[in-house]
């Protein structure tokens, strides 16, 4: 039951940081009604717009692809039946990882908070 609670965790985290990177993509951080609240200086300069989307179009994308690997360790021990397991280390592990492709996925939103005082 973790294994399978893990396994969701990752698909979940790949899933939102693939919309977040979708919104980058199509240049709508600082649409509000679909994007993010970014600050004011961003959204009145069209060059910081562009390089808050830009920001999160490849930290997301980044972050989903990131997200995607643990999914073939976690699913050969699901697909096993019970004849494999992942030793407490291991999870301690996927808990790290996880840890760091949240940071990854958060770093482009920390930046734009940053962009207008450069």
């Amino acid at each position: 039951m973790a294994y399978m609670f893990i396994f969701g965790c990752f698909c979940v985290l790949g899933a939102v940081s693939m919309l977040a990177a979708r919104v980058g993509y199509r240049r709508e951080v600082c649409n509000k009604s679909i994007g993010y609240d970014v600050p004011a200086e961003v959204k009145a300069d069209p060059a910081l717009r562009q390089r808050a989307n830009q920001l999160v179009a490849f930290w997301c994308t980044g972050a989903a692809v990131l997200s995607m690997a643990p999914l073939v360790p976690i699913g050969s021990v699901i697909l096993s039946g019970g004849g494999k397991s992942v030793s407490t280390w291991g999870l301690v592990v996927f808990a790290l990882y996880g840890m760091a492709v949240v940071i990854v996925g958060a770093y482009p939103f920390e930046k734009i908070k940053h962009l207008g005082g450069d």
